[in-house]
């Protein structure tokens, strides 16, 4: 299930890709099977980084242009040199750390000008909504610690060197999923309905037919559990 749409990355052959939190691997491995690149995943837990090399490995061979690399590593303290990559992707990653503002200076310390970054967080008022359920939902280990504001987000990052170019939203059909999770949080192993609308999202996933990926696209700018927005990096020297 991806977040980041790639057409609006705008991968190129040869280009160098960073997957910031790339958990175990959704988006690195889409790109690096459709993409000739550079690939290269990092990540705190160990754990998701040995399922993303697991779940590769039956990939490799499909595109054997491609390179991919994964690293544990701390997101505030990257080991790559300035101007490193063209493209960096930063999906659901924020919400979790103390210093994400760390985490975005490293950021645009390592992308190279004119490069593209992609981020995404949980939209505010359906995060909202999880946090009034449930207060378990954030207070897990590893959940989230922060809701976003968008629009203050994005100036946030405006403030390094980052052109801001266009958003979209997500997963429209997640979020009353996670709401009835969050609901029934202490019995949701239990609950029939939550095990059938899981159903149903595996079904659109494996299957993606038309009417649900019709009714996700039309209901996202309303229930879009995720807020994607796009930056460029600019020149050195320019406004």
């Amino acid at each position: 299930m991806l977040t980041i749409n790639f057409t609006h990355l705008n991968v190129k052959d040869g280009d160098k890709l960073l997957d910031l939190g790339c958990g175990e691997g959704r988006h690195l491995i889409h790109a690096c099977i459709q993409h000739n690149i550079l690939g290269v995943g990092v990540d705190l837990s160990m754990r998701d980084l040995q399922i993303t090399a697991e779940r590769f490995a039956p990939f490799a061979q499909l595109n054997q242009q491609s390179r991919f690399f994964i690293q544990q590593t701390d997101a505030t303290r990257l080991p790559f040199a300035d101007n490193s990559f063209d493209k960096i992707i930063c999906s659901e990653v924020l919400e979790h750390i103390e210093n994400y503002q760390g985490v975005l200076r490293e950021i645009n310390r390592v992308l190279k000008p004119e490069g593209i970054l992609a981020i995404s967080v949980p939209r505010t008022w359906p995060e909202k909504v999880c946090w009034h359920l449930s207060s378990a939902y954030h207070q897990v280990e590893g959940g989230h610690i922060r809701i976003f504001n968008a629009r203050q987000l994005r100036t946030e990052i405006e403030l390094l060197e980052f052109e801001y170019t266009h958003r979209y939203w997500a997963h429209a059909l997640h979020s009353p999923f996670w709401w009835l999770k969050c609901l029934w949080w202490d019995s949701q192993d239990k609950s029939r309905m939550i095990k059938l609308y899981h159903r149903l999202l595996v079904w659109d996933l494996m299957h993606r037919p038309w009417i649900t990926q019709t009714l996700e696209k039309f209901m996202n700018p309303l229930l879009g559990k995720s807020v994607v927005m796009h930056f460029r990096k600019r020149n050195n020297g320019t406004k």
